[in-house]
């Protein structure tokens, strides 16, 4: 594949060239207990105008999740994801221009969420956990993101551990490639993500993220999401809401390794630091 394959990628009826800058991905959470905005946006009314102020703030992309996967969280009924998820997706969807993924790891959520409107679906489990969701994704044209996680977000973090953490999860990557490809789903379709925080310890982040080429050799675009995360409180000694300088450094460092989406909760704050930095490194 060629190197300016590695930067485009497919979604419904348009191919999405990456570049240079990084593509920002908004998270709208409708939950009660995400890590970081648990509740804040938990009514359809409420995550919709999140998500809208986050498009005008220059969000690229919108993640809509309803079910919370930081450490030790507990699942979601699939009958409540559903109530939390596709009435904002259905309301979303004809208000904004850019793209609607939807966070889930549930195949029926995913199916009802690509008919409401969304054009990704964005799997933590790399297209693992529901034994429909590679089908659901086949069938449809929609863009794939396809995640590492070591354990489940009940057992991630319980003393996680690698020979190699960017080989072993280079490989992981590369597996689920091969089977997304054997059931249907081109590769120009997928973007890989190496799964800042799930099942990893702070120094296993830390070396992923200083590695991201590693990650683009797979021939895809890679998504790094390490917005506002627990390996900050290591490195900068700060709870969850003073995090934003310290995320706003680490996406300066990925757009130095020409990452191709970056995933975070302050759109505005976050494009005005990459701003600053390419128009300093121009």
């Amino acid at each position: 594949m060629s190197t300016s394959d590695t930067r485009t990628w497919q979604l419904p009826n348009r191919l999405v060239e990456l570049g240079a800058f990084p593509w920002l991905m908004g998270i709208v959470n409708v939950t009660p207990d995400s890590f970081s905005d648990g509740g804040q946006f938990d009514s359809v009314q409420a995550a919709v105008e999140h998500a809208k102020a986050l498009e005008v703030d220059g969000a690229d992309i919108l993640d809509i999740g309803g079910e919370s996967t930081r450490p030790d969280s507990e699942p979601v009924r699939l009958f409540d994801e559903l109530e939390r998820v596709i009435p904002v997706i259905e309301q979303l969807a004809p208000q904004v221009n850019v793209p609607i993924s939807v966070d889930t790891t549930k195949a029926e959520l995913a199916r009802q969420a690509i008919a409401a409107g969304a054009s990704i679906v964005n799997d933590i489990s790399g297209l693992e956990m529901d034994a429909e969701m590679v089908g659901v994704c086949a069938d449809s044209d929609v863009g794939v993101i396809c995640m590492h996680m070591q354990g489940t977000p009940q057992t991630m973090q319980q003393e996680p551990h690698y020979d190699d953490v960017v080989v072993e999860v280079c490989e992981y990557l590369k597996q689920r490639i091969k089977v997304m490809n054997a059931a249907g789903i081109a590769a120009e379709r997928i973007v890989l993500d190496p799964g800042i925080g799930f099942g990893k310890t702070a120094e296993h982040n830390l070396q992923i993220l200083s590695a991201i080429s590693s990650f683009r050799s797979l021939g895809r675009p890679v998504l790094i999401g390490h917005s506002r995360k627990r390996f900050l409180s290591k490195v900068l000694g700060r709870q969850v809401e003073e995090r934003t300088m310290g995320t706003a450094g680490v996406a300066v460092a990925l757009a130095a390794q020409s990452t191709d989406i970056i995933r975070v909760h302050d759109v505005r704050e976050i494009r005005d630091a990459l701003t600053a930095y390419r128009a300093v490194m121009r």
